[in-house]
């Protein structure tokens, strides 16, 4: 199963503001925008009725307001999101371990270990979708399939709080019809150079002759018309725990183009995973990035370091190195910093052209910073 959020932010902003009294902003002229004065002004999610009036996401505030003079505009809070986010996941882990979170409001859901307990997966489905309205007060849609591939199709036909399925014999009437363009996995670039082909349809894609597209897609030819053929053996993948590594990623707002922006939050995640390092008593030998674009496609890139760190200052400086090095400019779905191969110990090999008094005042302020977050609380360092 695929299980997705209809207008996450949207929603989950609503849900917030009726419990205060307000009148449900699902139904009103209403967005969730950034902030016009620092260069973020741009629409995150939007009603239903602003939609009706031609309102997109990702466009400017000013051209939304355009397009409607009444509109209201409320501010994203990643907080709020954060908390939603874990209770829609913490409700769904009563039924089962095997959840694969793809992102803040969407994941996988491996039914077929659990089925023999909770019977039907049709009925199961529209079981989960009620309860995580009646007890959290949204609505998502879920997709059921034999593969993740097909759950994800199917989750995003017709919205929302519905219930939809693609079984393998369902491929042909349900997903061939489609565009090209709404295959999962396809992005903008790909099918451009699809409907110049003049395969304009899913159909079109899985019935295409793999020597006359090769040309154009190399070695991702097969994949692509697999795909098309609703094929796909990745498994569900749940998150476990290890002691020899932790990791923090944050789904980004809107999908970040600007190394900047990136980079700030490379430096937040770095600050709280060098903090989580020192709490513990530990150092990392291995930073890596995680990069998830536009197009869900996720990649990571990682060094192993000469000497063990827990200092902030050099995650941060190695993950925008990694980061750069790596990014393609395709616009960012979301961003994290793994730490990997954990350590006691501290085994410092010194360069002859190293500032070793430098490096022992940055640990030395690292630990009164520690102190003053614990005693104080984080927000206490400006």
């Amino acid at each position: 199963m695929h299980i997705d959020v209809n207008n996450a932010f949207l929603s989950w902003t609503a849900v917030d503001l009726l419990k205060k009294g307000h009148k449900d902003i699902r139904y009103e002229y209403a967005v969730i925008a950034g902030d016009e004065s620092k260069r973020t002004g741009i629409v995150l999610a939007k009603s239903t009725p602003a939609k009706k009036k031609g309102i997109k996401t990702a466009e400017t505030l000013y051209s939304a307001r355009k397009k409607c003079p009444y509109l209201s505009v409320y501010p994203p809070n990643r907080e709020l999101y954060d908390a939603m986010s874990k209770k829609l996941f913490q409700l769904l882990s009563n039924y089962t371990i095997d959840i694969e979170v793809v992102s803040i409001d969407e994941c996988f859901l491996d039914y077929t270990k659990v089925k023999n307990i909770y019977g039907d997966e049709i009925k199961f489905a529209y079981k989960i979708k009620d309860e995580i309205y009646r007890k959290l007060g949204f609505t998502v849609n879920i997709g059921i399939a034999n593969n993740k591939l097909c759950a994800k199709m199917a989750s995003d036909f017709t919205k929302p709080n519905k219930v939809h399925t693609l079984y393998e014999n369902e491929v042909k009437t349900k997903m061939w019809p489609l565009s090209v363009e709404d295959l999962y996995g396809i992005g903008k670039s790909s099918a451009q150079k699809l409907q110049n082909l003049n395969i304009k349809t899913i159909k079109d894609l899985a019935l295409a002759d793999k020597t006359m597209l090769y040309p154009y897609f190399k070695n991702q030819t097969q994949h692509i018309i697999d795909i098309a053929n609703g094929i796909d053996n990745e498994e569900v993948v749940s998150q476990k725990t290890d002691s020899k590594c932790i990791s923090t990623t944050y789904t980004l707002l809107y999908d970040y183009d600007d190394i900047n922006e990136i980079n700030k939050e490379l430096k937040k995640i770095s600050n709280k995973l060098s903090y989580e390092l020192r709490c513990q008593n530990k150092y990392c030998q291995t930073i890596a990035v995680i990069i998830k674009d536009m197009y869900f496609k996720t990649t990571t890139h990682q060094t192993r370091l000469k000497n063990s760190t827990n200092n902030g200052d050099i995650i941060y400086e190695i993950s925008t190195n990694l980061f750069k090095e790596h990014w393609d400019l395709t616009p960012i779905r979301l961003i994290g910093i793994r730490l990997d191969s954990l350590t006691n110990n501290n085994d410092y090999q010194i360069s002859l052209f190293e500032n070793i008094e430098e490096r022992c005042e940055k640990d030395n302020l690292d630990k009164t910073l520690d102190y003053l977050r614990k005693k104080y609380g984080n927000d206490i360092i400006k």
